[in-house]
């Protein structure tokens, strides 16, 4: 890829522009151009309005600052476009729309991940994996244990439900494919026709809570989703079956589902996130032998990190060459994006 990265800008935090970028990145970036020696802060620009008024393109990571459109108009008056080499934009990107200035995100790169994350944790759940495992160290009976994971689907032909079909419910769907599993789906912008290209099966919450094995969620962030998921559906979960969230914790009632695992021990929930993160020292799911907590690693880390910023650097030479984006938010979209 030859570009040239001339008149644009790092902007963010220091060590996650570093960590994201790699040093690959930001060398190759370096030699097309770019000052990559500087990253604006808003306090930098807050001292020193001018800073970027010539930058026609921002990149950025997780850390980047929101600006209020008045803010955009004085210290970014020739921006074209923010690449942001992360998930949700939910953060900043409005502003910046409103105002004129394309926002474009890797969501699709980070996407990948959390649906290889998921799918493992599923297969996981379907084989019985997280209580029978307690139960063999708990115990140190082998007969147990192996009768309660017995008591679990396995693999084929097994209901499981997806709760909410963007990016990667979508990229989830796709992965489970070879398993021969029957896949249900809520989502309330999922139409009848993508439902079918898809090969899922369309369902209510209470449908998919009732009837699935295993129930992931990865519904969008925003005020309609929180608290969505509660007692009223997490009372039907059948007596083995495992919830998993790399969604938000925000949109789960948590002293519900923790009434839930304890009604039925056989159930199981995999968080990967939760509302308060982390949760409170007093939390039931540090007790809980049916609760596996993993500190929010269902996203980009390690090597990961780089597809993020290989993706934006993709958009940036598009969008430069006349090219089609790929990944480009719209305001209509941030209103059911994570």
């Amino acid at each position: 890829m030859v570009i040239s990265v001339k008149n644009c800008a790092f902007i963010g935090l220091d060590d996650k522009i570093a960590e994201v970028y790699g040093e690959e990145k930001i060398a190759f970036m370096k030699s097309c151009g770019m000052d990559t020696e500087t990253v604006l802060t808003k306090e930098m620009l807050e001292t020193n309005p001018d800073k970027a008024i010539k930058t026609e393109y921002l990149f950025s990571t997780w850390g980047m600052p929101r600006f209020s459109k008045t803010e955009i108009e004085r210290y970014f008056p020739s921006l074209k476009a923010v690449f942001y080499a992360a998930g949700s934009v939910q953060g900043f990107a409005a502003e910046f729309l409103n105002c004129g200035k394309k926002v474009l995100s890797a969501w699709a790169a980070n996407a990948v991940p959390v649906a290889e994350y998921t799918v493992a944790q599923i297969i996981l759940a379907n084989k019985g994996f997280f209580n029978s495992s307690v139960i063999y160290k708990q115990t140190k009976n082998k007969e147990l244990a192996a009768r309660n994971a017995l008591k679990h689907t396995g693999n084929y032909n097994v209901n499981v439900g997806i709760i909410g079909a963007g990016m990667i419910g979508k990229m989830v769907i796709e992965r489970l494919k070879p398993y021969n599993i029957n896949i249900f789906v809520f989502d309330p912008f999922l139409s009848d026709a993508k439902a079918n290209e898809l090969g899922v099966k369309k369902g209510s919450l209470s449908e998919i809570f009732k009837n699935c094995d295993t129930i992931s969620n990865h519904l969008a962030n925003n005020p309609q989703t929180v608290g969505i998921i509660d007692y009223s559906v997490l009372s039907l979960m059948k007596p083995n079956a495992v919830f998993i969230n790399t969604g938000r914790g925000a949109q789960v009632v948590e002293d519900d589902l923790i009434r839930a695992l304890k009604e039925e021990s056989g159930r199981a929930a995999v968080l990967d996130v939760t509302d308060p993160e982390p949760p409170c020292a007093d939390s039931e799911f540090y007790s809980l032998p049916n609760v596996v907590l993993t500190p929010h690693i269902a996203g980009s880390f390690g090597n990961e990190l780089v597809r993020m910023a290989e993706y934006m650097l993709d958009e940036y030479s598009a969008l430069k060459n006349g090219k089609p984006n790929k990944y480009e938010v719209t305001l209509e979209m941030l209103k059911t994006m994570a």
